[in-house]
């Protein structure tokens, strides 16, 4: 691991968790050398990734809430993926999710709302694992097979618990049916009482960049109700995988959003 490998490491300290820490226990847990920490803090205090308070030790920096702001406003996969969202919602009541795959997670990176009937546990900044929920296991299904034996090799255990299978086999089976057939639904696996309907959204080289998901926390669905809800987010996921692959504004995707995913 490279000297700059470390330093950003550092910041992987300050999760849900603990958003504090003290150089104390910052040196006991990295066991890095005083002098090579106070150096990395120094440069990531001045780039305000991190600030120092008096009496509670270092947390996140205000640069990190101006990047948040900048993504919400300029993310091309967000400035998309919002028209399509809103009025995703606008004709089934519920809550829209925008994912993206982060690393062995899923981090939700933007939410429409259009109920007051249930709040989603999963808000924007929130992550979780693939292996829970429609938004992320569809992100699992579309994923290339090392990355999927790499993480099985990890987390077998969870994947049999998650219904997979017990074996690697049961599992790429599991996710080619997936796969094949376009979306994912799951049934209080997040929100109690909350069904969750995702598609997967690709790049323009064909790789899986995350999903688009409608929670709807109606009860149970019928089948002929979750295939119509099921096609308009497939049909949704569709627009912003054409808008990311063509490098257009979301306003190409709002267009067509409203004169087919209502209809």
């Amino acid at each position: 691991m490279t000297s700059l490998e470390r330093m950003i490491n550092i910041l992987d300290l300050f999760d849900g968790a603990r958003i504090e820490w003290t150089i104390e226990d910052l040196h006991a847990r990295l066991g890095l050398t005083r002098s090579t920490l106070y150096r990395y803090l120094k440069v990531l205090t001045d780039a305000g990734l991190l600030t120092s308070l008096p009496d509670i030790g270092y947390t996140l920096g205000p640069r990190i809430a101006e990047l948040d702001y900048q993504m919400r406003q300029r993310d091309p996969l967000i400035t998309a993926s919002r028209p399509v969202m809103a009025q995703l919602v606008e004709t089934v009541p519920g809550i829209a999710l925008l994912c993206r795959r982060y690393r062995d997670r899923v981090l939700c990176v933007h939410q429409e709302q259009n109920t007051l009937t249930f709040q989603s546990n999963y808000e924007r900044g929130r992550s979780r694992p693939l292996l829970r929920g429609a938004a992320s296991r569809i992100i699992l299904a579309n994923m290339q097979l090392p990355a999927i034996r790499k993480l099985y090799s990890a987390q077998q255990a969870e994947f049999e618990t998650a219904g997979f299978g017990p074996t690697l086999e049961s599992v790429r089976a599991s996710l080619r049916d997936i796969r094949h057939q376009g979306w994912d639904s799951t049934v209080a696996d997040v929100t109690p009482g909350v069904t969750g309907v995702a598609a997967p959204i690709f790049d323009r080289r064909g790789a899986v960049l995350g999903s688009l998901s409608l929670s709807v926390g109606s009860g149970p669905l019928g089948q002929e109700r979750l295939k119509s809800i099921a096609d308009r987010v497939v049909f949704g996921a569709a627009i912003v995988t054409k808008a990311i692959a063509r490098d257009n504004s979301s306003e190409d995707g709002e267009n067509q959003t409203r004169d087919s995913i209502a209809s």
